[in-house]
């Protein structure tokens, strides 16, 4: 990832700005990591956060490759140098780390390691992570070590730095859990609604074809129809409340994986034809792939709800450093020019803001009988 040293005040700004882009923790955490070593120019880099149980909830490492880091094996334990840094809270500054006293080895395939500097992340009086760095690429004599007091104040800098970023994408991703809390309380009570309100016409009009069927059984069997088309429209509500209250798997499967499984379940659920198709697209930012999904579920919730499409499409491509979503249906359509009644009606308002959010736009193709286009475009990180 690094491309060689680089030194001075920009250096460190633009370490600086990188780490502020992020919302997201793990990005964060990986923007550290990789302009800590960027800016140190060392072989490896990491940092781990602590969990409450003698280990770290997370890990991030840049100068290793994912084959190495599989072949590692499990996460380290707070043992060692690293226990030292998150116990006593000060710099470590070594020769070779593995003379260290305090040295407890490493797995098999972890890659040699000798100079070291590691120092703690601290929020106030807590430590919420340890950032070391190894391997200086200097000349360096035997014993000796490249990191230099210079190395350990640019270092603590971008740790005080990188202790505001932290707390600040925790921050965003506890507001956000809320959010998604909040939103999923609101579509619990609108699914209690709507299917009360399905089943209790059910019964009633299961009650009335009871009541007719053995003085008017032409009426009874059109009362026994619309029983069954309620039943299907309570369904409808319950398979579709399924996809929107299920948490979205995007940090364990990225938006493809996501949306292509979200697809599936939609085309089974209506009897629209649902499809779903990518090229090129190259993992983006976690706010900006939250936002697409979103975005691309409102989208898909107005057309299979609203429009009486037969077919909706659903595609992700990449556009230069970014993608572009596009759900296009052919269904009944609408003026986009009525903005104010129908924008907040299909929810374009809120799609809307969650593209402005993620540094993107949305643009709004439709006329009546002639279908709706929906994309969103977002430039990458």
């Amino acid at each position: 990832m690094s491309q060689g040293p680089r030194s001075g005040l920009a250096a460190v700004s633009s370490a600086l700005l990188a780490m502020s882009r992020h919302l997201e923790v793990r990005d964060v955490l990986k923007t550290i990591v990789a302009s800590a070593r960027e800016l140190l120019d060392a072989q490896y880099a990491a940092l781990g956060v602590p969990d409450d149980h003698g280990g770290f909830a997370q890990f991030v490492v840049d100068g290793v490759t994912d084959a190495q880091w599989k072949a590692i094996g499990p996460l380290p334990r707070q043992h060692g140098i690293l226990a030292a840094m998150l116990r006593e809270a000060k710099v470590e500054r070594l020769a070779d780390v593995r003379k260290d006293p305090r040295f407890e080895g490493w797995p098999s395939a972890h890659p040699e390691m000798s100079d070291f500097l590691g120092l703690p992340i601290r929020d106030g009086e807590e430590i919420i992570g340890a950032l070391f760095l190894a391997n200086k690429n200097c000349p360096k004599p035997e014993g000796s070590c490249g990191f230099t007091a210079e190395d350990e104040d640019l270092l603590s800098i971008l740790a005080q730095h990188a202790a505001i970023a932290l707390t600040n994408a925790r921050l965003y991703e506890r507001s956000r859990e809320l959010t998604i809390a909040e939103e999923r309380s609101r579509l619990a009570h609108e699914l209690h609604d709507a299917v009360s309100q399905k089943l209790f016409s059910l019964r009633l009009t299961a009650q009335a074809a009871a009541a007719l069927v053995d003085r008017d059984p032409s009426r009874a069997k059109g009362e026994l129809q619309q029983v069954a088309l309620l039943a299907a429209e309570a369904a409808d509500e319950l398979r579709a409340a399924v996809v929107e209250l299920r948490p979205a798997a995007l940090d364990e499967d990225g938006l493809l994986a996501t949306l292509r499984t979200q697809v599936q379940v939609l085309d089974r659920a209506h009897t629209a034809r649902v499809t779903f198709a990518s090229s090129g697209f190259r993992a983006l930012p976690a706010a900006q792939e939250e936002a697409l999904l979103r975005v691309a579920q409102e989208a898909l919730h107005n057309a299979l709800r609203h429009s009486g499409a037969d077919h909706v499409d659903v595609t992700v491509n990449r556009r230069g450093g970014g993608a572009v979503l596009r759900v296009a249906d052919d269904g009944s359509g609408f003026d986009p020019h009525l903005t104010r009644r129908v924008g907040r009606h299909l929810g374009l308002v809120s799609m809307r803001d969650r593209a402005s959010g993620a540094g993107g736009t949305l643009t709004v193709e439709s006329a009546p009988g002639k279908g709706t286009t929906i994309e969103m475009e977002v430039p990458g990180g």
